[in-house]
């Protein structure tokens, strides 16, 4: 049934260790890495308040304080600011301040997204609500979210995000069968694969790390067993929301072709920072030394 209620919660995960990034992540969250002078975390943050979603709660783990401090106020640093009239570097910070009403709770025990975006659910109640990964940044100039959002108002049941891919990179993703929908923009999920080998991937369509959900996803994940990797998978829960025809049963996707920066791994995250570096304007020499670099390569 469609909704009518503004969608206003999102939930990030951000229990991870952050492996891939040791030693740096030893004492730092991985979502604090800069993307270059932006933590990563604020960019999904921002991008959850972009679209009206003011009521953000973060899962996260042991060693991560880092993250509540960063969207704190500190006011011995804005006092110094002020006191210098440096009023750029003084909204800069500020801004982290003012993205939306934010709250925090502990995963615990590290058993999968499915487990992270359980731990949501008496934030969340019974309403639908986004979440967001933090490993994906979407270029803040590319609509996602927003239609996202409709689309879910307009179906009534869950919404996620797909991405073409190279078909030989599918293994990496969750992946998507899916079909169209007369008329529509979007389409309907049959069937969900958690990275499936390549010859049996029903598509290239990849799931990318936005999801709009309704809360009878909570119920289903309260019994989803521990898929693959011994974690309870956010995926199966979807393909058994996908095939349900009750109250918020039914899985459609937006299929997204704008701008996504991956920060999931080192080579991923460098490429990040270079792509989103070369396009400031305070950065403007950058793009001529990578020219130079690159020819002396």
């Amino acid at each position: 049934m469609p909704q009518t209620s503004r969608i206003t919660k999102a939930v990030i995960p951000a229990a991870g260790l952050g492996t891939r990034f040791l030693p740096a992540t030893k004492a730092m969250p991985k979502e604090m890495l800069p993307v270059v002078d932006e933590p990563a975390i604020q960019y999904v943050v921002a991008e959850a308040a972009k679209a009206g979603l003011d009521n953000v709660l973060m899962i996260t783990g042991r060693s991560k304080r880092a993250l509540e401090d960063h969207f704190d106020r500190v006011p011995t640093l804005e006092a110094v600011l002020e006191a210098k009239g440096d009023t750029r570097r003084l909204a800069a910070v500020q801004e982290s301040n003012t993205l939306g009403d934010i709250h925090y709770v502990r995963q615990g025990d590290p058993k999968g997204l499915g487990h992270a975006v359980l731990c949501a659910k008496r934030h969340v109640g019974d309403e639908p609500f986004a979440v967001l990964l933090g490993d994906d940044l979407i270029d803040s100039r590319d609509e996602l979210l927003g239609e996202m959002i409709r689309v879910q108002q307009a179906t009534g049941g869950s919404v996620i995000a797909l991405m073409e891919v190279d078909p030989e990179q599918i293994s990496s993703y969750g992946c998507a069968d899916v079909e169209s929908v007369d008329g529509e923009d979007y389409v309907r999920v049959n069937r969900l694969v958690e990275k499936p080998a390549v010859e049996e991937a029903p598509s290239n369509l990849a799931v990318i790390g936005r999801y709009v959900l309704h809360p009878a996803v909570f119920d289903v994940l309260e019994q989803t067993q521990p898929g693959r990797g011994g974690e309870i998978q956010l995926t199966d829960a979807l393909e058994v929301l996908a095939a349900d025809e009750g109250e918020g049963g039914g899985v459609h996707a937006v299929v997204f072709r704008g701008r996504r920066y991956d920060t999931g791994d080192k080579l991923s995250y460098l490429k990040a920072v270079v792509t989103l570096a070369v396009e400031r304007e305070d950065l403007a020499g950058l793009r001529p030394w990578l020219k130079d670099f690159a020819a002396a390569l």
